[in-house]
């Protein structure tokens, strides 16, 4: 099963609308803490909707403990980053990858970035930053899908 985990998430709303996605595709969450919001907030509430409670969601106290519970199952992890140079599309997923999405705010930091096993991109127009980091993840996480075979049989 495909895993999206949020590398200390800044902003409520997109970490619903991402758990949102999640629980409607069958997907796994895990959000590395410290996020920069208390999950209780209103607005991921909001934005989850009724959602929230259907979602399979681990939190990891930190990206250690993250890392240490990736390595220990055998996840490849697969860094959304605007500094990678593979296009999301041309990687090859397998079904037991973790997608990484950084914060909205800055990214990850690069001991997270150097331990990432593979760095994804979405090509963009020249002069622009980036996506919304739930965008980011829709799409990504749609192609992972399509790859893997994971739209046809949510479990």
């Amino acid at each position: 099963m495909l895993h999206l985990a949020l590398y200390q998430p800044d902003i409520p709303q997109n970490t619903g609308t991402l758990l949102r996605l999640c629980a409607c595709l069958g997907v796994s969450a895990h959000i590395i803490e410290p996020a920069g919001f208390d999950a209780s907030d209103r607005n991921l509430k909001r934005a989850g909707l009724d959602y929230l409670p259907l979602v399979s969601l681990t939190r990891h106290l930190d990206w250690q403990a993250f890392h240490t519970w990736a390595r220990a199952g055998g996840h490849r992890l697969v860094l959304a980053s605007t500094r990678a140079s593979e296009p999301y599309t041309a990687f090859a997923f397998a079904r037991s990858d973790v997608i990484l999405l950084g914060r909205e705010s800055a990214g990850v930091p690069e001991t997270v970035h150097e331990a990432a096993d593979a760095r994804v991109t979405i090509p963009m127009r020249p002069g622009l930053r980036s996506i919304n980091v739930a965008m980011s993840g829709a799409m990504i996480l749609g192609e992972a899908l399509r790859q893997t075979g994971g739209l046809t049989q949510v479990d």
